[in-house]
């Protein structure tokens, strides 16, 4: 009986205890205060069915970060801020996340219009931007961290793959449509594939630009079908897309007839309900879903693990993922959060991402990449059809022209800019 009483005593006591240490741990993490970060995607307007999923990306990489400790022991926690595809006041809630919300790192952007609005908020307050879209180069920031791609790691290695590969006509000189949205992005990139063509013999039969959002492609369409051309290079954005590809269907432009390479399309929207009809044309990357590694594998379980298995993962939230991934490596090295600490320690940063390995260079500020094209499947994936094997080096400045002259062509640009 005294044996049992003893025991009795010895279990009450280790429950009293345990139960003291756990008031004491809860008082604790409730003293430690998080690392907030802000995320500054849209939510609403036109460009929200693309930049939502970048938002999922960042929480899961969040998740995954304070499940192995946080930073010194502190969690991550997000404050996200509905752009509503709106740059300007996209550049209004960085500044007040910035000064009110006291956050550490900024992450988010999609068109390029809203990064140069966001640009010189991160300056001024000397913080740090993760900008994960493939975006016209021609820029370069001390507080801006491009984890997308530079225009030589997409739009260089795709136009000289098309022409040695789409065109089934090789007695001829290549026959070109440009179709894009009208923002800086689809300027500059068609003012440098124009380049391209033009260095191997190829000609610009058409050119057009839809406003953003648009969905009025009646005449874009007709004219491609008037030209004739031999493929289509598009750089259309958001919902403009599915009327896009949904118009060339109903006109007869198949994949076999006149083939499109996109620059913008990926797998969410394939996924999307009203997905446009896009199988056999191509599209341009550095990550697809159906990369066949251990590392994306595992990436893609723990995505679906989270989010469903029906998911989608694309480039820019797999380079939203990998943003969290090089702040989180370059705070723990810094052993802090604060910009300032971090500026020290992210250009160091690199790591085995799904699509391969992936480091910051320093001298640009992007990341090395490699380049990939993907073929559209009826079941909205894509099969890579071509890829450069190796990361490439990123040029945000393309070297047949200065600095200065890009300069000078990108205010030329952004001056006919609606």
């Amino acid at each position: 009986m005294k044996t049992s009483q003893r025991i009795s005593a010895t279990l009450v006591l280790l429950v009293i205890l345990l139960t003291a240490a756990f008031m004491v741990w809860q008082q604790y993490s409730a003293a430690v205060p998080s690392i907030r970060i802000g995320i500054l995607h849209s939510l609403s307007g036109a460009m929200a069915a693309r930049e939502k999923p970048l938002v999922d990306a960042l929480q899961l990489a969040i998740e995954e970060a304070n499940a192995a400790g946080g930073i010194g022991g502190q969690k991550i926690e997000a404050v996200v801020v509905d752009c509503r595809s709106d740059p300007m006041y996209c550049a209004q809630q960085a500044e007040r996340l910035i000064t009110e919300e006291k956050v550490k790192a900024l992450f988010g952007c999609w068109t390029s219009a809203c990064r140069k609005a966001v640009k010189p908020v991160v300056e001024k307050y000397q913080h740090l931007l993760f900008y994960s879209v493939q975006y016209e180069g021609m820029e370069q920031s001390p507080n801006i961290i491009y984890t997308g791609a530079a225009p030589n790691q997409q739009v260089a290695p795709v136009v000289h793959w098309a022409l040695e590969t789409l065109d089934k006509h090789d007695k001829h000189a290549k026959r070109v449509y440009l179709a894009g949205s009208d923002y800086v992005f689809p300027r500059i990139a068609h003012i440098l594939i124009k380049d391209l063509l033009a260095a191997q013999g190829a000609t610009v039969v058409g050119e057009r630009y839809l406003p953003l959002g648009s969905t009025a492609v009646g005449e874009l369409v007709a004219d491609i079908v008037k030209q004739q051309p031999d493929m289509v290079l598009n750089t259309i954005e958001g919902d403009s897309i599915v009327a896009f590809f949904r118009e060339l269907n109903k006109a007869g432009i198949t994949p076999d007839k006149i083939p499109v390479l996109s620059f913008s399309i990926a797998e969410v929207d394939l996924a999307a309900k009203d997905a446009p009809p896009m199988a056999g044309h191509y599209a341009a990357w550095n990550y697809f879903q159906s990369i066949q590694s251990p590392q994306n594998q595992a990436f893609l379980q723990r995505f679906h693990n989270r989010y469903g298995q029906q998911t989608v993962v694309d480039d820019p939230m797999e380079a939203s993922y990998i943003s969290l991934q090089l702040w989180v490596q370059a705070a723990h090295e810094a052993g802090s959060a604060e910009p300032v600490q971090v500026q020290r320690t992210i250009l160091r940063q690199s790591l085995l991402a799904p699509e391969g390995v992936i480091s910051l260079d320093p001298a640009t500020r992007h990341l090395w990449r490699a380049a990939r094209i993907g073929k559209a499947r009826a079941d909205g994936q894509f099969d890579i059809v071509w890829d450069s094997r190796r990361p490439l080096e990123p040029a945000p400045f393309p070297a047949y022209r200065t600095r200065e002259e890009w300069s000078q062509l990108l205010q030329t640009v952004e001056g006919t800019e609606p």
